[in-house]
């Protein structure tokens, strides 16, 4: 019997240290969101580029700088709503929203991000913009893997899959723009549903 309660004792402990080491409030929801968002905002642009630009994105002119504007827009909904409604679930469950674990976490992911966006942003303006949607995949996908050992562990595949589809698009770069819609869009909807369902929803 004391044998059984030292093994459930140990367990208890392994348990509490893996959440202590861990950033578990993610929402699941905030995934889904950030998937329409990044669909609202590619219909957008395809909007705007097949209607005044003859289905070709130009470096210069309003509707490049519209497009640009999009993004941005799709990126700071994303995150407004990530930070709110990760807030909300740790609230809920009585967990620290900036600790010691999240700072690590925040960290890791905005590393390969910000090198990424900022190497983008160089290509963009060198006129190099068809390895653009692969890129933004692929350092996005990276961000995902290298903040995963902070959090829960199944963004990692996520991450995996983002940096899949970029690679696919900066070896067929006319299919980008569809690539980066399958993994901003699509993929952040079924991850975020699956998420949801299997660490939000009260079982």
């Amino acid at each position: 019997m004391e044998s059984k309660d030292y093994l459930k004792d140990i367990s208890e402990i392994k348990n509490m240290m893996h959440k202590s080491s861990r950033f578990i409030s993610l929402s699941g929801l905030s995934g889904i969101l950030a998937g329409i968002y990044a669909l609202i905002g590619a219909a957008l642009v395809y909007w705007l580029v097949m209607t005044y630009s003859n289905g070709v994105l130009m470096l210069d002119g309003w509707v490049y700088q519209t497009c640009l504007l999009i993004l941005a827009i799709v990126a700071t909904l994303s995150i407004i709503t990530g930070i709110l409604l990760t807030t909300k679930k740790a609230k809920r469950h009585k967990a620290k929203i900036w600790d010691a674990t999240s700072r690590r976490l925040v960290l890791n992911f905005l590393i390969p991000l910000v090198v990424g966006g900022l190497y983008i942003l160089i290509i963009l303006s060198q006129g190099k913009y068809g390895q653009s949607g692969g890129l933004m995949l692929i350092f996005y996908g990276l961000a995902l893997v290298n903040a995963s050992k902070y959090s829960i562990g199944d963004i990692q595949y996520l991450g995996y899959i983002q940096i899949v589809l970029g690679l696919l698009g900066a070896w067929k770069p006319g299919f980008g723009f569809w690539l980066w819609v399958l993994g901003f869009g699509f993929m952040h909807i079924v991850y975020g549903a699956w998420m949801h369902f299997k660490y939000d929803v009260k079982k």
